[in-house]
């Protein structure tokens, strides 16, 4: 395929995968196979708009640029009209309601198994002096309430708000379905709304039925609390306004 630029923009690089604009094209670098084709087969059976599938050459994936552009970014300041956002909310909805895919994903980790990960997490994020116990344990509490028997739904797995493109008020593409299988469906709408608590209400909706706010709120403090760590070790920045960091001081 011919690329009508030269300049190659680094998206987002780390010692796991990388990802590069070339023009109109992306190039998704993952040395982990498993990734690249749970990817490319959430992408085949989400009944959601999805980017197309240019080649496959491992470690690299190429897929096409999507029109419109996201909703804003964490730590970011938010755009979009309610409309906009309640569309992503009924996009969502659209995909926690189709057909089960076959494997477990990330929103899908087993309760017990995630309580132990977290609580380790927390021990090692105060032992280390990364964040205060005064911080840790109120937000761990908060967590618990995500721990509980939940029904699977097709889930995205890493639904920030940097992968859900919207133009028009309506939804042009969901990219980054690397995660994606069995979940908790709460999971992703939380991961949507992260740090931009002000949306939730219109997420909601679009999304449509009743949802547990506490639920929504645990996940916030268990994805950032989880989420610290590997930031700083990978050269993010959590403790940037509006970020993980200011999350978990938002919940006290």
């Amino acid at each position: 395929m011919a690329v009508t630029t030269d300049e190659v923009q680094v998206v987002v690089a780390h010692s796991e995968r990388a990802t590069l604009r070339v023009g109109d094209v992306f190039l998704k670098v993952d040395a982990d196979q498993a990734r690249i084709d749970a990817e490319v087969e959430a992408m085949a059976l989400a009944p959601v708009p999805t980017p197309e599938v240019l080649w496959r050459k491992p470690p690299v994936l190429a897929i096409a640029a999507i029109p419109g552009a996201t909703l804003g970014r964490l730590g970011g300041p938010s755009t979009g009209s309610p409309a906009a956002w309640a569309a992503a909310g009924a996009a969502i909805r659209k995909l926690h309601d189709a057909p089960l895919p076959p494997g477990v994903g990330r929103a899908g980790r087993g309760v017990g198994e995630l309580a132990a990960e977290l609580d380790a997490e927390c021990e090692v994020l105060v032992a280390n002096g990364l964040l205060p116990a005064e911080l840790v344990s109120p937000n761990r509490q908060i967590a618990e309430a995500a721990f509980r028997p939940w029904t699977p739904a097709f889930t995205h797995g890493d639904l920030q708000i940097a992968h859900v493109f919207v133009e028009d008020d309506q939804v042009t593409g969901i990219i980054d379905w690397s995660e994606a299988g069995r979940g908790d469906a709460l999971y992703d709408l939380a991961t949507f709304t992260l740090g931009h608590e002000e949306h939730l209400d219109d997420v909601l909706a679009g999304y449509g039925g009743t949802v547990d706010l506490e639920v929504i709120r645990a996940w916030w403090a268990v994805r950032s609390l989880l989420a610290v760590r590997w930031l700083v070790e990978h050269g993010f920045d959590p403790f940037s306004p509006g970020c993980e960091v200011d999350v978990l001081r938002s919940r006290m």
